[in-house]
């Protein structure tokens, strides 16, 4: 009679605090696994195919600039070629796409003297 039912209620505020945070540990989780982790993953992604950069790539700038990589500088540089003989310096960060990787060759085996006829009367 002397406690009023505010107090009353106060009682249990362990499990009351439990479940109040509850939602907001959930929001937080959800964006990890929907939003960061995925951004993550695809930034480290990113991030190895401009450090895998070569020469004859074919690359985009941050300028909206393609071109084909050159030759390839020590820190953190590379030599693109904007147009025919016009090469321009600039650093690996502002690579935003490796739009092409060149074919590698394909190995021939060395013929063992034949003639093309020869050949190509086998093939037949």
């Amino acid at each position: 009679m002397f406690i009023s039912p505010a107090f009353a209620q106060d009682a249990a505020g362990g499990a009351d605090l439990l479940t109040s945070f509850l939602p907001l540990i959930l929001i937080v989780a959800i964006f990890y696994f929907l939003l960061i982790r995925p951004q993550q993953k695809k930034q480290k992604e990113h991030q190895a195919k401009i450090n895998a950069v070569r020469r004859n790539d074919y690359v985009l700038t941050g300028g909206g600039i393609y071109g084909r990589v050159t030759k390839v500088l020590e820190d953190g540089k590379v030599q693109v070629e904007i147009a025919e003989g016009v090469r321009v310096k600039t650093a690996t960060s502002t690579l935003m796409d490796v739009v092409a990787k060149p074919e590698p060759a394909k190995a021939t085996k060395p013929s063992k003297g034949k003639g093309d006829k020869e050949e190509a009367e086998e093939k037949e």
